[in-house]
């Protein structure tokens, strides 16, 4: 099949969507984690009004600011509670006044937690101690494009989806840059969480496109950084902050890279024996130097519970870009396919259909389900033994009712797993954060034996703060020495990335 450029969906509201309902009134929600919480005194809240326009300490403003996405969380809003409760919440206009309320924070010594889309699965946006969350919606919209060199500059607290439309309808461009979450997220939340969009085989991850950055530092230090073709003026400082989830400095605007837009696409779809089958048909495809814009492969599980194809591994190709590269890529993907069976293309349609629906997973954990998806990277010869170790850990964890997995981002080197999990320990929640640990313990247990990375694209946040010492070995010190050099009070999101704190341990990741 190929068509003319694929259309757009509709905006989202361009404003933070709460995963779910917190029971009663909000402006009665606890905090769940037993944390040290931090107050803003009354002198200092002052101080933050007088540098920005917008600052609260309403209740529920409070409440819901104070958490995300992640699963687990979800579980306790039924229960009224929240993971951490902010003491106060600034929405600062400009990057200016961020760097005003920085230099007031640091000067009190009160912990900032950077927000916006609040749509991470991890808790990174969670104010573990309390402080103050810094809310960053306003600075919003696209700057200005640079449709010669293919760049565009682009305030941090832009909504993907908006972004998208308009780059695509005003330039006639794209950033390729499209998670599942893309009505629920910021630019700056892909940067800070280092995230991938669903066709970063084609168009790379976020790391990849960006090549500059306004990053304020924890006393208030404005530093923009920019990148030329190719350049080598010293280590790449763009990369120190992509992915260090606002502990090193926050992220308030970003240069990235640009592609015409799309004018054609083509789909296929393949059905294989098993996984590890449908994985080397990947590798191959990588080997040879086509990357489709998805590769994007499912196990039976899935695949059955998803599009009723039985006992057979499901491949969903969809390319789009200039005909010719699409032509060639998809005829690439033919031949190395030969030895699937050829399915209806309108799978992928299906897929597309419902790629950025988030809507089950409310449904699921109202109902008495703990779920969630832990997405990890590892090399090519690696992968089999690792899906299968990983999902026979998680199935094995009591309570567990089902363990899959999916390929969604495919590269030369290697590929992103994607495992789901859902388990039904009973309705008390205790025995929901018990089974919850044990199921990710499991899961990330047998991953980092069998060679993976800990993450892909959702980050670290509070709930794999505990895996990182394992995961980055002597690395950790490293990062630690780079947080104590930039945030020399430690008040940047403090709690994340395994790091410590001065304000006390993460007790999520150390609950004795």
């Amino acid at each position: 099949m190929t068509t003319a450029q694929p259309a757009l969906p509709d905006l989202g509201p361009g404003v933070p969507t709460a995963p779910i309902a917190l029971a009663g009134d909000p402006a009665a929600a606890r905090a769940h984690l037993p944390t040290n919480h931090v107050d803003v005194p009354g002198a200092v809240l002052e101080q933050l009004r007088a540098v920005c326009a917008n600052v609260t300490v309403d209740a529920a403003t409070r409440a819901e600011s104070s958490r995300d996405w992640w699963p687990l969380a979800m579980t306790w809003a039924l229960e009224g509670e929240v993971p951490a409760l902010a003491a106060a919440v600034a929405r600062p206009a400009t990057p200016e006044e961020v760097a005003a309320v920085l230099r007031v924070a640091n000067e009190a010594g009160i912990p900032v937690t950077a927000a916006a889309g609040r749509s991470g699965v991890c808790g990174s946006s969670v104010p573990l101690y309390g402080g103050i969350v810094l809310d960053l919606c306003d600075l919003r919209g696209i700057r200005s494009v640079d449709d010669e060199a293919l760049t565009v500059d682009v305030l941090a607290g832009t909504f993907g989806d908006r972004f998208e439309h308009e780059l695509r309808s005003t330039y006639g461009l794209t950033c390729g840059h499209w998670p599942q979450s893309i009505t629920l997220s910021t630019i700056g939340g892909w940067l800070a969480c280092r995230g991938a969009g669903q066709l970063s085989t084609r168009y790379g991850k976020i790391e990849d496109m960006v090549i500059g950055l306004d990053v304020v530092l924890a006393d208030g230090t404005m530093v923009h950084t920019e990148g030329n073709a190719r350049q080598a003026t010293g280590p790449d400082l763009n990369q120190l902050f992509v992915g260090s989830e606002g502990t090193l400095g926050i992220i308030t605007g970003a240069r990235l890279r640009l592609h015409p837009a799309p004018t054609h696409e083509r789909r296929l779809a393949y059905g294989f024996e098993s996984f590890e089958d449908g994985l080397e048909v990947c590798r191959r495809i990588l080997r040879r130097g086509a990357t489709p814009a998805v590769l994007r492969l499912y196990d039976a599980i899935e695949a059955d519970r998803t599009y009723k194809t039985g006992d057979l591994a499901v491949l969903l190709v969809l390319d789009e870009g200039d005909a010719a590269l699409v032509d060639t890529t998809i005829e690439m993907v033919e031949e190395e396919c030969v030895t699937g069976l050829a399915l209806d293309v309108g799978l992928v349609e299906q897929w597309m259909g419902h790629r950025n629906n988030v809507d089950q997973l409310e449904g699921l954990i109202s109902g008495g389900l703990v779920v969630d998806t832990m997405e990890i990277t590892g090399p090519w010869s690696k992968l089999p033994a690792i899906y299968r170790s990983a999902v026979d850990a998680i199935a094995a964890v009591p309570g567990t009712l089902a363990a899959s997995a999916h390929q969604s981002h495919a590269y030369a080197d290697g590929a992103c797993l994607y495992f789901t999990f859902a388990g039904k320990p009973g309705l008390d929640s205790a025995a929901k954060d018990a089974y919850y640990r044990a199921a990710w313990d499991a899961g990330t247990g047998a991953v980092l034996a069998g060679g993976g990375a800990l993450s892909h694209h959702h980050g670290v946040g509070i709930n794999r703060a505990r895996f990182m010492a394992q995961a980055l070995g002597t690395g950790l010190h490293v990062l630690g020495s780079v947080k104590t050099a930039l945030d020399p009070k430690g008040i940047l999101n403090p709690g994340k990335l395994g790091l410590p704190s001065t304000f006390g341990p993460n007790s999520f990741a150390d609950p004795s």
